[in-house]
């Protein structure tokens, strides 16, 4: 297997973006929509500002520190798309009987009536991420944090599993249709 001297990402920073790097690790992006941080730290990657682009580099890697630069490179390209667009999940919440009552309380995403239960069922809403119920069934969770818009879905996902029955007869339930 041949050995690569150097991997070498560069992620472009557009135009209204502001990137910095501090001395400890902590990449700091701020652009129309917000500021996100993150430390980034590893004894054998490089992370530094080249012009207005940002460089994660090793050289001489392994395939742990080769996949390790990928990662770092995915994390920073979604931190940008953040800070400039954002993220939204769209769900959508189906029912065959019982028709379900979805609602937002505060941080906490509430499902009434669910199989005609008469606990509700719940899920977190973390912080920085909007909810917003329309039409009775559409569910959008938006923000500009991949992870946590991503974490709210599934937390809202989940608190429909269906229990105690054959999920291929009994579907309901709440489901994502698409990210943007």
């Amino acid at each position: 297997m041949v050995k690569l001297d150097r991997i070498e990402h560069t992620i472009t920073v557009p135009e209204g973006t502001n990137a910095t790097i501090s001395d400890a690790g902590d990449v700091t992006i701020k652009g129309p929509k917000g500021s996100l941080s993150r430390t980034f730290e590893s004894t054998f990657i490089e992370l530094f500002k080249e012009g207005d682009d940002l460089v994660v580099r090793v050289d001489l890697p392994r395939r742990k520190q080769r996949a390790l630069a990928g990662t770092w490179n995915a994390h920073l390209n979604n931190m940008i798309k953040g800070v400039n667009d954002g993220f939204t999940y769209n769900l959508k919440a189906f029912y065959s009987h019982f028709p379900m009552t979805l609602a937002v309380k505060g941080d906490t995403f509430t499902v009434n009536n669910y199989f005609g239960e008469r606990v509700p069922r719940t899920a977190k809403i973390l912080s920085d991420v909007s909810v917003k119920v329309s039409n009775k069934t559409e569910i959008t969770v938006s923000g500009i944090d991949k992870e946590l818009v991503g974490q709210t879905a599934a937390n809202i996902e989940r608190c429909t599993t269906v229990k105690n029955r054959d999920r291929r007869v009994f579907q309901d339930g709440i489901y994502l249709l698409n990210k943007e």
